[in-house]
């Protein structure tokens, strides 16, 4: 293999520009040409190609977002945009593909290795950490890191105030975030997709806590809970406690921001595996990491399997917060 191309698609997570790092400095070790695609598929789609050498990508491990850009493209989805894709790869001579993103990316280039000749692997970069098969994904430590610190911050005006907070973190389709950030700041319920929540019996906790003579509350939501937007639930709870409550919404203050070292070591490890990966026949395949091993999960498993979430730990979860 002559030449490879890499790109970063989907939502940006913490550690993106370390990993880009760590594939193009492991293709140029091996003496194998590396160009950047710029936008992610979008990018591709208009031929958005940028050099990279050892010099292009020094003094990015510490940065966040990614320095080669990201989108999502909905064009990609459909066999017209991935011919074109297809074709535009093989016009600029690139033989092979690292594809740094989430499970909806990977779904794309799993269609992209079906369709042509073209090799191509993947590395889990997502704050979501809902990619099967990896224990962890790239940017996730970073993220649940950050909205810690900001519950640890809501606290301290909580208690001052004896309020109830409700902190909303991202998790669209899961609550793998919201789980650790519940866990690790201390909440006293955690509401996420994977389990319906009563808010009746959400009401009967805090009550049970105010009587143990708690003055203030974190209730950490998943943005994509089955229940209800944030502010309704905190609204519902205000006004059957007779509580003061007050919403706090992180949003994409956890996509930003410099990558743990966590984060940085993990990026670095994956990048690593996929430039040798792709190099010696593993493609087809996203690169993750499992009980501190590279493991390779062919793409159709990604695909088809779903990350289950700890069900054990969110029970824990109950039992920390008494």
């Amino acid at each position: 293999m002559q030449k490879i191309g890499v790109l970063t698609s989907g939502g940006d997570a913490p550690g993106m520009n370390a990993c880009i790092r760590a594939v193009v400095r492991s293709t140029v070790q091996r003496g194998v040409e590396i160009v950047g695609i710029r936008r992610g598929y979008s990018g591709l789609l208009s031929g958005e190609f940028v050099k990279l050498n050892r010099r292009a990508v020094a003094n990015i491990i510490q940065r966040g977002g990614t320095i080669l850009e990201s989108s999502r493209c909905e064009e990609m989805k459909t066999v017209e945009g991935r011919t074109k894709a297809i074709q535009i790869l093989e016009r600029e001579g690139i033989e092979g593909l690292v594809i740094i993103g989430g499970e909806g990316t990977f779904r794309g280039a799993a269609a992209i290795a079906e369709e042509s000749r073209i090799k191509l692997i993947g590395i889990p970069a997502t704050i979501d950490n809902d990619v099967y098969g990896t224990d962890y994904a790239i940017g996730f430590d970073t993220a649940i890191n950050t909205a810690v610190e900001a519950i640890d911050r809501i606290r301290d005006t909580a208690d001052a105030f004896e309020r109830v907070f409700f902190v909303e973190v991202m998790g669209r389709l899961s609550g793998f975030i919201a789980l650790e950030v519940g866990i690790a700041g201390g909440a006293e319920e955690i509401i996420i997709p994977e389990k319906e929540t009563d808010l009746e019996e959400l009401c009967h906790t805090l009550r049970e806590s105010f009587k143990r003579g708690k003055r203030s509350s974190i209730i950490v939501v998943a943005e994509g809970n089955e229940v209800g937007h944030t502010v309704q639930i905190a609204q519902y709870v205000q006004y059957r406690l007779k509580v003061d409550c007050r919403v706090c919404i992180l949003g994409h203050l956890q996509r930003g921001g410099a990558p743990t070292a966590r984060d940085r070591v993990l990026a670095s490890k994956l990048g690593i595996a996929a430039a040798e990966g792709i190099l010696n026949g593993k493609e087809g395949h996203v690169v993750g990491e499992n009980k501190g091993k590279v493991v390779y999960i062919p793409f159709r498993e990604i695909g088809e399997r779903k990350k289950e979430l700890d069900m054990r730990l969110l029970k824990s979860s109950k039992v920390l917060a008494m």
